[in-house]
């Protein structure tokens, strides 16, 4: 087991979906609350990973970030390198494939939240802040968790856009299916088989979590009950 690509990828997940839950909370509730051209632009365009290859956005991030465009260039002015082939770079591709794994949960979640009790606190005099966090967040708490969820798993299985964006660094941008890949290619099959074995371990206990999280529901609905 190469535990120096595990503890990549577990900092690579744990940032990412810290930062992808701060990103998606707002992003989602915006999405939830109407709609419009405009709201199914953005769900397109937050969906896109799931339908194009991997390779094809990390191509498009290594030239983005790289000195081949302004902003990479600006970049690399602030950074001192460039954030293609770096942990940072990773990052920043991590957070926009996994994107929609953050989203789309968080929408549905927030599209079965009862308008009422929304309206009842904004007839109160309760601020639009204050309804989402007080209101909205603990009848959706599920879904949170299962947007966290998605994100955190989703990032520990990537390939395609960490191969393209952060090569194959030890200790830097090598995780843990880049180092199954490597094992592969080496003919060591064995330590293949370890190193997949614990990436099934996260999806199946992931997958665990969420098919569980029904009886989460069923409590928001009996405080719900409550409520009323």
């Amino acid at each position: 087991m190469d535990f120096e690509a595990l503890w990549l990828t577990l900092r690579l997940a744990v940032g990412t979906t810290a930062i992808l839950l701060v990103v998606a909370l707002p992003l989602a509730w915006w999405v939830a609350s109407g709609h419009g051209a405009g709201r199914a632009l953005v769900q397109a365009v937050v969906a896109l990973p799931l339908v194009l290859p991997p390779t094809v956005i990390g191509f498009y991030l290594l030239v983005a970030l790289g000195p081949m465009t302004a902003p990479g260039r600006l970049l690399m002015r602030v950074l001192g390198h460039p954030l293609a082939f770096s942990f940072g770079g990773l990052l920043v591709g991590s957070i926009l494939y996994s994107l929609p794994f953050a989203v789309q949960p968080l929408v549905a979640g927030f599209q079965a939240v009862d308008r009422g009790f929304i309206e009842a606190a904004a007839g109160l005099g309760a601020p639009p802040a204050k309804v989402f966090v007080s209101v909205v967040l603990p009848m959706a708490r599920a879904s949170l968790l299962t947007s966290a969820i998605l994100a955190f798993t989703h990032t520990v299985g990537e390939f395609g856009v960490v191969l393209m964006l952060g090569g194959n660094i030890p200790g830097a941008t090598r995780t843990l299916s880049i180092s199954l890949y490597d094992l592969v290619q080496e003919g060591n099959y064995a330590a293949a088989n370890r190193t997949a074995l614990v990436l099934v371990a996260f999806a199946i206990v992931a997958l665990m979590v969420i098919y569980l999280l029904p009886s989460v529901r069923k409590t928001d609905g009996r405080q719900a009950d409550i409520v009323r």
